[in-house]
């Protein structure tokens, strides 16, 4: 049986197998490809590793988010941490203050870079081996057609390959390198995928601080779990 994968370079999962429709029914399946590769261990390990190469860049940048945030927050008459458009008017009238922010704003792209650079090679990397994945998880459940959730109107739990992908992914490629080659330039596709598992890494630790935090005003003796790695549904 012939199968066409439209892979991870368009960011859209879709295995379509050459039988007729009905008979693709009772296969059909649904995954995240980008919660697939946020989920993998060697993304887990790799960021890790990323976290502490560049921990001085981290450290930088902490500090000049601050002196940002600071030299901006005079303008934030009503204190909302928001700058309304009566604000912004202010704040570019205000030269001095203006030129102090975009300087920041330049020193933070700058220690930025490498820390993004090496990242989105690591995503590359498990992009490489997410349609191999994809194959193992196809064969193993007789799938004959997986769509992207966003494509889907409902979605029932047993339908969600996207745990299974990841734990093919896991095998497939343990470990990941976070040290591009030199001259090393990231497709586009690449830096998409990129922003989504950015997007979904920071929605995860957002829950995870709430819930920390839910947890410490209800049971504030209490030890809190460790946490919870990406998964699908």
């Amino acid at each position: 049986m012939n199968a066409r994968i439209l892979g991870a370079a368009s960011l859209a999962l879709s295995v379509v197998a050459a039988v007729p429709a009905a008979a693709q029914v009772n296969g059909v399946a649904v995954a995240d490809p980008a919660v697939a590769v946020a989920g993998s261990q060697a993304l887990q390990a790799a960021y890790q590793q990323i976290a502490t190469t560049f921990a001085a860049q981290r450290t930088q940048l902490e500090q000049l988010q601050q002196q940002r945030s600071e030299a901006v927050r005079q303008f934030d008459t009503d204190g909302d941490g928001q700058l309304s458009q009566e604000e912004q008017t202010a704040a570019q009238a205000n030269t001095t203050v203006m030129q102090q922010v975009q300087g920041l704003e330049q020193q933070i792209n700058a220690a930025q870079q490498p820390i993004t650079r090496a990242r989105v090679y690591v995503i590359e990397q498990l992009a490489q081996q997410l349609s191999p994945a994809v194959q193992q998880v196809v064969q193993a459940n007789n799938v004959q057609l997986i769509l992207n959730p966003n494509s889907a109107l409902y979605i029932g739990d047993s339908a969600d390959v996207t745990d299974e992908i990841i734990a093919q992914l896991n095998q497939l490629a343990p470990t990941v390198s976070s040290a591009a080659p030199e001259g090393w330039q990231p497709q586009q596709q690449s830096v998409q995928l990129y922003q989504q598992v950015s997007e979904i890494l920071l929605t995860v630790a957002l829950q995870q601080q709430a819930q920390a935090q839910q947890g410490q005003q209800g049971q504030p003796q209490a030890q809190q779990p460790a946490a919870t790695p990406v998964q699908g549904r």
